[in-house]
């Protein structure tokens, strides 16, 4: 039994997984398995029916990626939100570029390069953008310092945590709490 691994853009939360999944069963598909940015289908029974799946993914607010490209660009953008938003404090020590081009399992200077001319933006920046918001959520949670949300995102200090912040948002992070109210973004939405 073969199977049909399917790549889809804006599938970033565990909620979309299950979307995702409860979707491609309703439509008669055996899901062998769901991730960030992906699923497998069981190539037995039912013939896979792309545009039948791009269709139901585009309603759900997906898209489903054919191009070899673009998939790669949204496996970086998958490994990046994983190491920030669901993974251990630990992991965001590692070095982002072997970390990315051991997830993608692609050159990172070629992902650099491919990331950059369709983003428009860095894959350091986007990262940057993605631990801002990051920090932005365990700053509304109000539960840690800012000196515990500088170490769990990896910055090297709270004054480097602070200037990026700041860069980001316009806001130092103390004064970012205080009018927390419609400041933040989902990840998928995350660009500039």
């Amino acid at each position: 039994m073969g199977s049909t691994k399917l790549y889809i853009k804006n599938m970033v939360c565990d909620r979309c997984k299950k979307v995702v999944d409860e979707e491609l069963s309703r439509l008669g598909y055996t899901v062998l398995g769901v991730g960030l940015g992906e699923a497998e289908v069981a190539d037995s029974g039912k013939a896979v029916n792309m545009e039948e799946i791009r269709e139901v993914m585009s309603v759900n607010g997906f898209d489903l990626l054919d191009d070899r490209k673009t998939q790669l660009i949204e496996k970086v953008k998958v490994a990046i939100i994983k190491l920030v938003h669901n993974r251990e404090e630990t992991d965001l020590h590692v070095n982002t570029s072997d970390y990315i081009s051991e997830k993608v399992r692609a050159d990172y200077n070629y992902l650099s390069s491919l990331f950059s001319s369709f983003e428009g933006i860095t894959i350091e920046k986007y990262l940057i953008l993605q631990r801002i918001e990051k920090a932005k959520e365990l700053l509304v949670y109000n539960e840690l310092s800012l000196k515990e949300i500088a170490y769990k995102l990896g910055y090297s200090s709270v004054a480097h945590l602070s200037n990026q912040f700041k860069k980001v948002t316009g806001l130092t992070p103390s004064h970012f709490k205080e009018i927390k109210d419609d400041k933040r973004k989902t990840i998928d939405k995350i660009t500039e």
